[in-house]
């Protein structure tokens, strides 16, 4: 049985800016240590899975990126979307170009920006998910033990109904809820059985071809195409063409939550999904203040800030709970409870017509 790996790495990291941009977004970005967080992502998966057998979706703006991140990633593994569809879209792709190298396999779909310091705990976790999908019916995925009550995240409710897999405990999925409010969020930490949705996920190619043609027969209609096609044309030729009459909708809405074998592993890896600057104070040591500080800076009487330069000197004084991120042409100000609302400004910056500022 072959393991291959699906990085998913079109996204803009638009609550990342301005550091992260159009051209040059979060996850080609070294966030935590030496490596861009692709290259992290890679790295780990590769004490696993051969690099031949991993496969990176993204679009064409950063296949090139790609390339010279991963230059040892083979060019036809790097699967290009014409136009983001989500993640249903993108999974289906994928299995069919996987099917056509490495039929009968296994697939892992996984982000490409995520933070994973326990790497081995991690690798162990993932064979586990592995070995539980191969029983021709189920999909697994890895539950996030949740650590605060957090409202950016989808969760996950297991069951009472719990097996033992090479000493981990494998829960049936009761069902995968939207992002909660603070209330919910809190309720479902005290409830003990809710997890973070990593958005990581193990199964059989052909078991999750065949829940998208159960669930998701339009999708389904036009991979077979596609895959019929492949055989006497360009892939990318076809892809350009078939791609975008796939409906925007993500794998979680259209197959995992209308599937009845779907398992949850529980996680503690020390994984940390970066979606905001807020989550430098995660994955970085505070100063004394409680300030993150990165580059050229100066801090009097200054607390619980995230101060990130990128060349000129930041020099505060007297301020408390701000993020403050210079650029070369951005300097980014705003109060710590505003971070996830950073897509705002993207939004403001488009009807100001001051698109180069992405």
């Amino acid at each position: 049985m072959d393991v291959t790996a699906v990085i998913m790495a079109g996204g803009k990291g638009e609550r990342f800016w301005p550091k992260s941009r159009t051209n040059l977004p979060k996850q080609f970005l070294n966030i935590s240590g030496s490596k861009s967080m692709i290259q992290q992502c890679v790295s780990r998966l590769q004490k696993y899975i051969d690099i031949e057998k991993i496969f990176v979706v993204t679009n064409k703006l950063y296949a090139e990126l790609i390339k010279a991140q991963i230059p040892a990633l083979p060019s036809d593994n790097i699967i290009i979307e014409p136009i983001g569809r989500n993640t249903a879209p993108c999974v289906g792709l994928a299995s069919i170009i996987i099917e056509e190298k490495f039929p009968n396999s296994t697939m892992v779909v996984l982000p490409s920006d995520h933070i994973i310091k326990d790497e081995d705990e991690f690798l162990n976790i993932l064979k586990t998910a592995v070995e539980v999908s191969q029983d021709g019916q189920s999909l697994v995925t890895l539950g996030i033990q949740p650590t605060y009550p957090e409202t950016g995240y989808g969760y996950i409710e297991s069951s009472d109904d719990i097996v033992a897999v090479n000493g981990l405990n494998v829960h049936k999925v009761e069902q995968f809820v939207e992002k909660p409010d603070l209330e919910k969020a809190t309720a479902y930490i005290e409830a003990g059985n809710y997890y973070w949705n990593s958005g990581i996920f193990v199964w059989r190619t052909d078991v999750i071809r065949g829940y998208i043609k159960e669930h998701m027969p339009q999708v389904h209609d036009i991979l077979e195409t596609m895959k019929a096609s492949f055989k006497n044309n360009d892939r990318n030729v076809v892809v350009s063409t078939e791609f975008p009459k796939m409906p925007d909708q993500s794998v979680d809405y259209g197959i995992m939550e209308k599937v009845k074998h779907i398992y949850v592993i529980p996680c503690v890896f020390g994984w940390d999904d970066v979606g905001s600057w807020t989550a430098l104070e995660r994955i970085n040591e505070s100063d004394e203040n409680g300030n993150v500080v990165r580059g050229n800076s100066l801090n009097i009487d200054t607390k619980r800030c995230i101060i990130e330069s990128n060349g000129k000197l930041i020099a505060t004084l007297g301020v408390e709970d701000l993020i403050i991120v210079e650029t070369d042409d951005v300097t980014l100000i705003c109060n710590k409870d505003k971070a996830q609302e950073i897509k705002s400004l993207i939004k403001e910056i488009r009807v100001q017509k001051m698109e180069h500022y992405l």
